[in-house]
């Protein structure tokens, strides 16, 4: 599994795009979107999955068909949206059909959305396990392929199992702290892939608004605040959309050399890849225009 997740870190490279962009556009829209992150250099795309957002299997067929080359990896499918035969061999599918270019991230989801679901959110570390052997056990008549998998995992034992299960871990919603903590549990040769927040902006009003706003759903998230308390924050940074300290933590904010250093501290701290989430103050704006920018100074 190490040997894979060092192929897989060389591959996905020091910075990639998170983005939920893409699953609010047109199939003809991401068709261009993709092309774009593509040509500027990204060498991967990561791909929520959440109510109300296109379905993952599907959205990585139509993005890995407009291109060439790019990596698309989920972030997260949602174990709780599919039973594990169903994910295992929808991932099967596409690594058959684009071989390492399909990057299966699973993820435990929050309460609140399994609740929607009219599901029970219950022992989550354990349902990740059972369901990882599921995966395993899962049957397939068509040719065989190994399916490429990390765990979202923020608290030390789903670090630990991402690292025994699979090439390793993707964090999201993360201060660079955290990076050092997910290395310790993972090891030295599972893959880390860090999600981090980012607004091109360089005046702090501006720039931390933009932040608060995207952070706000996060906040009330008890997997998120949960995370930032164990790595010392507190009750009053969470408050209020957060404090300003707790804000420029998760969010890099400032020109194209501040978000560059954010990504540089990450990788410092053991990080093998940074998937990159460009925020803008008009979220109706064009959605790869900051992108560009920022290409030109960490690619």
């Amino acid at each position: 599994m190490t040997e894979g997740a060092r192929e897989w870190a060389e591959r996905l490279g020091a910075v990639g795009v998170w983005t939920h962009d893409v699953e609010r556009m047109s199939a003809a829209g991401a068709h261009d979107y993709v092309h774009t992150i593509e040509s500027l250099g990204y060498a991967a795309l990561w791909i929520p999955e959440s109510l109300g957002s296109k379905e993952a299997f599907a959205h990585a067929s139509l993005l890995l068909t407009a291109t060439k080359n790019l990596i698309i990896a989920t972030g997260i499918a949602n174990i709780w949206a599919r039973d594990p035969v169903a994910m295992a061999n929808g991932a099967r599918t596409l690594v058959d059909a684009h071989p390492g270019r399909f990057l299966l991230g699973l993820g435990v989801s929050h309460a609140p959305t399994v609740k929607t679901r009219g599901q029970t959110y219950a022992h989550p570390l354990e349902y990740m396990r059972r369901y990882l052997d599921a995966m395993d056990a899962a049957p397939y008549v068509g040719p065989k392929v190994d399916v490429p998998r990390v765990l979202a995992a923020l608290g030390p034992q789903m670090l630990r199992l991402s690292a025994e299960r699979t090439l390793g871990a993707h964090s999201y919603f993360v201060p660079v702290e955290h990076s050092a903590v997910a290395r310790k549990e993972l090891g030295t040769g599972p893959l880390l892939a860090v999600e981090q927040a980012a607004v091109l902006d360089e005046d702090p009003a501006t720039a931390r608004a933009t932040a608060r706003r995207h952070m706000k759903r996060y906040l009330e998230l008890d997997n998120y605040t949960n995370n930032l308390r164990r790595l010392g924050w507190t009750d009053g940074d969470l408050a209020g959309g957060g404090s300003d300290k707790l804000v420029d933590a998760i969010v890099a904010w400032g020109g194209t050399g501040a978000i560059k250093s954010r990504i540089d501290e990450h990788r410092r701290r053991g990080a093998d890849h940074v998937c990159l989430q460009v925020l803008r103050a008009d979220p109706k704006g064009p959605p790869t225009t900051d992108l560009e920018r920022i290409a030109k100074a960490v690619l």
